[in-house]
C-alpha cells in the first residue's frame, strides 16, 4: 500500500531522493524546505534545489524558519502523513514533530552510523583514511544521529574518491536504499537495530582554516585532506605569497632528502613536494582568480620559480 509522505530537505544532496519518491508508488503530500536565501552578487532571493523540484510537480511547499512553532506543527498534523522523510533539511526536528507521522521520521545519513554522526560525515571519513564508508537509513529520535538503524549499505574506498564524488554517489545510493526501506516499512518487514554507543565518532563541521596544508604531516595524511576538502574549502598552501589551491594530488611513499614543504622533484607532467613522510605528487592546482589547471600548465613559464631543493611551499 502506498505511503503518504512529507518530504523535508534543502540542498542538491536531497534532490535524487525527492525525485525517486515522485517516481515511486508513494504519494508526497507536501515538501518542507529552508526559506529562500539571498545569493550571488545581486543578493537576490534564491530557492533551494528541493523547492525547485517541488514547484515543477505542483506540490504544496512549506518554508518555516522553525518547526517549534505550534501553528507550523498544527499545519503538519493536518496533512495526516504516514511518514516524514528528512534529507539534509537543516532545521532541528523537535520531539513533538517526530511523533506527528504515524510511522515517525526517517533520515538518510551518508556514513555507516554510529561512525561519523554530525555535520560532515563524508569529508571526515575521507580525511581519517577510512577503508570503507556507506549510507544509513535511520529512524530519527531526539538525539543527533542517534536513532535506530533501519538499513545500511557499505562502500569500500578505491583510494582516490573526493568528497564531491562521494556526495553525488551517496545522494543516489541513499535514494535507492530509502525506497527499499519504505517497502519494508509498509509491509512490517523492517528490523530496527539500536546504535552501538561504544563505536560512536563525531563528524565536526569543516572549518576553512583546516584546509591550510601542514607539510609536516605524511603525504598520505595530506592527500586524504586534499580529497576530503574537494570541492570545499579546497586544500591550499602559499606559493610566492599567493594562495595555491591543490585540487588533486597523489601520495608517494618514497622518502625525500629535502625538508617538508620543499620542491623535491619535477618533470614535464608534474612536481613533487616533500612532506613529513613521503612526497606529494601535484596533479592539478588553482591560483587566485584563475581556472583549475594541470601541474604541467602551472609549471609552464615558471622554470625559475620552481627550483628543486629550494622552492618552498607554505
Amino acid at each position: 500500500m502506498p505511503l503518504k509522505i512529507i518530504f523535508a530537505g534543502t540542498p542538491e544532496f536531497a534532490v535524487p531522493t525527492l525525485q525517486a519518491l515522485f517516481n515511486s508508488e508513494h504519494k508526497i503530500l507536501a515538501v518542507y524546505t529552508q526559506p529562500d536565501r539571498p545569493a550571488g552578487r545581486g543578493q537576490q532571493l534564491q530557492a533551494s534545489p528541493v523547492k525547485e523540484i517541488a514547484k515543477s510537480h505542483n506540490i504544496p511547499i512549506f518554508q518555516p524558519k522553525t518547526l517549534r512553532d505550534e501553528n507550523v506543527q498544527k499545519e503538519m498534523r493536518a496533512l495526516n502523513a504516514d511518514v516524514m522523510i528528512v534529507v539534509a533539511y537543516g532545521l532541528i526536528l523537535p520531539e513533538s514533530v517526530l511523533k506527528i507521522p504515524r510511522l515517525g521520521c526517517i533520515n538518510i545519513h551518508p556514513s555507516l552510523l554510529p561512525r561519523w554522526r554530525g555535520a560532515a560525515p563524508i569529508p571526515r571519513s575521507i580525511e581519517a583514511g577510512d577503508v570503507e564508508t556507506g549510507v544509513t537509513i535511520m529512524q530519527l529520535d531526539k538525539g543527533m544521529d542517534t536513532g535506530a538503524i533501519l538499513k545500511q549499505e557499505n562502500y569500500k574506498y578505491v583510494g582516490d574518491e573526493t568528497s564531491g564524488e562521494m556526495h553525488d554517489l551517496f545522494s543516489h545510493r541513499g535514494a535507492a536504499l530509502l525506497l527499499d526501506t519504505l517497502y519494508e516499512l509498509e509491509n512490517n518487514l523492517n528490523n530496527p537495530i539500536s546504535q552501538n554507543n561504544s563505536l560512536v565518532t563525531f563528524a565536526e563541521k569543516i572549518q576553512k582554516a583546516e584546509a591550510i596544508i601542514d607539510w609536516n604531516l605524511s603525504a598520505k595524511e595530506i592527500n586524504n585532506k586534499i580529497r576530503a576538502f574537494n570541492p570545499w574549502p579546497v586544500a591550499n598552501t602559499i606559493f610566492l605569497k599567493n594562495t595555491l589551491r591543490i585540487w588533486i594530488a597523489n601520495a608517494i611513499t618514497e622518502k625525500s632528502k629535502y625538508p617538508p614543504g620543499i620542491l623535491a622533484h619535477r618533470n614535464r607532467e608534474n612536481f613533487w613536494i616533500a612532506t613529513g613522510d613521503g612526497m606529494l605528487e601535484i596533479i592539478s592546482v588553482q591560483l587566485p582568480g584563475k581556472k583549475i589547471i594541470s601541474a604541467a600548465d602551472f609549471m609552464n613559464g615558471r622554470h625559475d620559480q620552481l627550483v628543486v631543493g629550494k622552492t618552498k611551499f607554505g
